[in-house]
């Protein structure tokens, strides 16, 4: 009640007036208004950046070393290995779209941080005492033939707890990141473009001390001592977190985000013998006066199908009345285009799970190429194999910077577009990299074979430097594409859902792959007898798996072009901000439509 008598006292006060409140349904930590100049932007930004840099600390200190730990301290064989070191991370990735629709619907995004930090603790700690406590010690010995189940045990609970911890974490925090910016603000929406940017570049601080620091504490002096400091920052991380609390704007929760999308589906189906009319205007929509919580939508052409849950079929009867009440017989515009934008994510989500496999590569076959290629440093320093994905972290960071400082002004001057280019197309063109990733990977896999067997010595780890460079690339332009994509595209009150759906891919992803290693396994023995992945790499054939993820990745583009030049933006009705209109630059004002690509 308070947050609405404050909203109709702003409508008739003056813009600078305006300026001092968030009109975005926001709260503030007391539950009030938030005021701009004391809560949100960048003051509350840098605290979930922080949380983000040490729960990515954690992870890949754990994912980019768990194929060296199933086959070093579980003796599991290469395939074996691969195939639980992707089962987790898929569950892990996919975790997050229940845990953003528990954040969306029920808790709120910073309480959902809060309980599933705590668990992310207690996997961490867990893990860590599985090499203190005698009982749970993978061996008594130096040499361990074969680990403890009871170690097994516990080191699958700890991981799968950390899983559970991830799926509530990661989607909240980033969502709840991005909701510091009010979209309907000019200046607070440029900086949230940026936001996605800068949230990747401390993401990738945290890989990068995780692939340097944490993992050559691993290799070196123990994965204990390893487990005890991502406890203590993860720790840490939770006490910054809170700090932050005063200047955080918070959403409340709305409840399930599917059951409006239920009710069009009815609405539409009940109506289906009605014709559309041509006029937008003759659809149900609510006064703004009645809609006091997230932005109009304007009704867009594709799916028409759908409008038809707007039609009003007895206007001014009582029926009429009767129908507006009941949103499974009459649902508004805005409700109807919220489930188009969800239908039309579905073939953009899919068409990206091929980057997702190229990506999963980076933490499985290349870092296992490296256990086994000499990893020399003058005559004394060993780089631990796990550290070559730093080369992924370090291009990351150097290309976001680039892009962000140098690209983005140029483009936008360019194109118009307040991106510099569309999301879409910034994601295509890092698929185009995951392609090269690829063949590179191919190349030199087959490289590094040939050396093998005439020198019958490893070759330089340096040659994989290339490919974990321009699979950086690729990810600075499409996971951060992916990023704000779903964030920006899904309906306002499914933004941590959005987020989860981003992950998805990712997870998704890990699985595909799997079923690829068996199909083309498979298909290798059938052809030639012979198996494609053997107990090593240097009775396997990993080029050749290469090369199918390079043609399969050439063909999904295609498909992705032709999804993504028929794709619709979402629309936005706004009186402040500034279109954004893909590749167009249109000015908006009160009643005009926002194009938010």
């Amino acid at each position: 009640m308070e947050h609405n008598k404050v909203d109709t006292k702003l409508q008739e006060s003056s813009y600078d007036d305006q300026q001092k409140w968030v009109l975005d349904s926001s709260l503030d930590s007391r539950g009030g208004v938030p005021v701009r100049a004391r809560t949100g932007a960048w003051r509350a930004a840098l605290f979930v950046i922080a949380n983000e840099f040490s729960e990515r600390l954690s992870y890949f200190g754990i994912v980019t070393s768990l194929v060296v730990y199933l086959t070093t301290i579980l003796h599991q064989d290469l395939k074996m290995a691969v195939r639980n070191a992707n089962y987790w991370s898929g569950v892990t990735t996919l975790m997050p779209l229940l845990g953003g629709f528990v954040a969306d619907a029920y808790l709120g995004r910073y309480a959902t941080v809060l309980f599933a930090t705590i668990i992310y603790l207690m996997g961490l700690i867990l893990l860590t005492l599985s090499w203190f406590i005698p009982g749970l010690k993978a061996c008594n010995q130096e040499i361990c033939v074969e680990p403890r189940k009871a170690h097994e045990i516990a080191f699958f609970i700890a991981i799968y707890l950390i899983s559970i911890g991830t799926g509530g974490h990661k989607p909240s925090l980033e969502s709840f990141g991005a909701d510091q910016f009010e979209d309907g603000h000019p200046e607070e929406r440029k900086m949230k473009m940026s936001y996605f940017n800068w949230w990747s570049t401390g993401l990738c601080a945290g890989v990068l001390t995780a692939v340097t620091v944490i993992v050559y504490i691993e290799d070196r002096i123990g994965w204990g001592v390893a487990g005890i400091i991502l406890t203590v920052v993860m720790a840490t991380s939770l006490l910054i977190f809170l700090m932050g609390r005063p200047f955080y704007r918070y959403r409340a929760p709305t409840g399930s985000p599917l059951t409006p999308m239920l009710q069009v589906f009815v609405a539409a189906i009940s109506k289906r013998h009605l014709p559309c009319p041509n006029d937008s205007s003759l659809l149900h929509e609510l006064s703004r006066e009645e809609y006091t919580k997230g932005r109009f939508l304007s009704s867009t052409n594709n799916l028409k199908f759908l409008d038809k849950a707007a039609i009003i079929e007895n206007r001014g009867s009582e029926n009429g009345m009767a129908e507006k009440k009941s949103p499974w017989k009459l649902a508004t515009v805005t409700k109807v285009e919220e489930l188009k934008l969800l239908i039309n994510m579905i073939p953009i989500w899919f068409f990206t799970l091929a980057f997702g496999i190229c990506a999963t590569q980076g933490t499985t076959f290349f870092i296992k190429q490296a256990i086994i290629m000499d990893r020399h440093i003058g005559h004394n320093f060993i780089v631990p194999p796990s550290s070559m994905f730093a080369l992924v972290a370090l291009s990351m960071i150097i290309f976001l910077t680039f892009y962000e400082k140098l690209l983005v002004p140029i483009l936008r001057r360019v194109t118009g577009n307040e991106r510099g280019i569309s999301i879409l197309k910034r994601i295509g063109t890092g698929m185009v990299f995951s392609l090269i990733t690829m063949i590179i990977a191919a190349l030199i896999e087959r490289k590094r074979l040939d050396y093998t067997k005439q020198h019958h010595m490893a070759m330089s780890v340096i040659w994989l430097a290339p490919q974990f460079i321009v699979i950086g690339i690729a990810d600075a332009l499409t996971l951060v594409g992916l990023q704000e994509y779903f964030y920006d595209q899904v309906p306002d009150s499914m933004r941590s859902l959005g987020i989860a759906f981003y992950l998805s891919v990712i997870g998704a992803a890990s699985f595909v792959n799997n079923f690829l290693i068996t199909v083309t396994d498979r298909l290798a023995e059938e052809i030639s007898g012979k198996s494609l992945f053997g107990k090593d790499l240097n009775s396997s054939r990993l080029d050749r798996f290469y090369w199918t993820l390079a043609a399969l990745t050439a063909v999904n583009m295609c498909f992705f072009v032709i999804v993504a030049k028929k794709y619709t933006y979402k629309s936005v009705q706004s009186s402040l901000a500034v279109a954004d209109g893909g590749d167009d630059v249109e000015a908006a004002s009160v009643g005009n439509t926002s194009k938010y690509t």
